[in-house]
């Protein structure tokens, strides 16, 4: 227990706990458009039992961090999925099916939180395991610390946002619109797209010639594409519906 005493030990854990928090923004939203359907009675349930998967699926992945990112195509099926979960946020299917008990939405939800935060936390796991490597044999136990610390200021985050959104519906949109964002620039710095001695075959990105990463202008391009993508989807399908239920009957 001599690392309790150790000043390393505690700003490394300090600095896992602000990149929790700074990044379990985008958690806390997807967590909220998750839940926003499930009765009130529900909702806390879903929350809790959400990022709790989420957090043991994290901390899996950040113990396999850089093997994981140097992956071929993993940041591609990985956006590719996110633009997915965005659309399916802002056209979700109808309801309707009156047999179908709360426990199925309930874990719905569930599932949803958990595959949209192992998904963008591809990239975010980077930071965490960047933080905690200076505390050597102890490093693993940090990230474990950092995000138990920080769970209960993501879930608090989630229900904020969940009482925004009934406030003010905008906020679903711009959540879905979120995911877009991150899958765009998630797709670019795939290693198949971003690394140039690799993967010769593969249409490659322009790189910064300082850093030897994607450039920005690149990245933000594809951010807002894939913002924009997810929007324009949505849309698509829900006017494609309201058509549908406004056609003649018997057509």
């Amino acid at each position: 227990m001599d690392f309790l005493a150790s000043p390393e030990f505690w700003l490394a854990l300090g600095q896992i706990i602000i990149i929790d928090i700074l990044l379990g923004g985008d958690n806390a939203v997807v967590i909220a458009l998750a839940c926003r359907k499930l009765p009130p009675a529900q909702r806390t349930k879903g929350i809790i039992w959400g990022t709790a998967g989420a957090i043991v699926l994290r901390v899996i992945l950040i113990a396999f961090a850089m093997t994981l990112l140097a992956l071929p195509f993993l940041k591609f099926v990985g956006a590719l999925l996110l633009v997915w979960i965005g659309v399916k946020l802002l056209a979700p299917d109808e309801e309707g099916h009156g047999d179908v008990q709360g426990s199925d939405k309930l874990l719905a939800a569930i599932k949803t939180i958990i595959v949209a935060d192992l998904v963008m936390s591809v990239d975010n796991v980077i930071a965490i395991a960047g933080a905690a490597q200076n505390a050597g044999e102890h490093s693993f136990l940090l990230v474990v610390l950092g995000l138990l610390i920080s769970i209960p200021i993501i879930v608090w985050g989630s229900q904020l946002v969940i009482k925004l959104m009934e406030r003010f519906p905008l906020i679903i949109t711009l959540g879905g619109m979120l995911l877009g964002w991150i899958a765009g620039g998630m797709l670019v710095t795939d290693p198949a797209l971003a690394n140039p001695d690799k993967w010769q075959w593969m249409l490659k990105m322009p790189l910064d010639g300082v850093s030897g990463e994607v450039i920005n202008a690149v990245k933000y391009g594809a951010s807002v594409a894939g913002a924009l993508l997810v929007l324009l989807a949505g849309k698509i399908i829900l006017a494609r519906r309201a058509s549908a239920g406004s056609a003649p009957a018997g057509h």
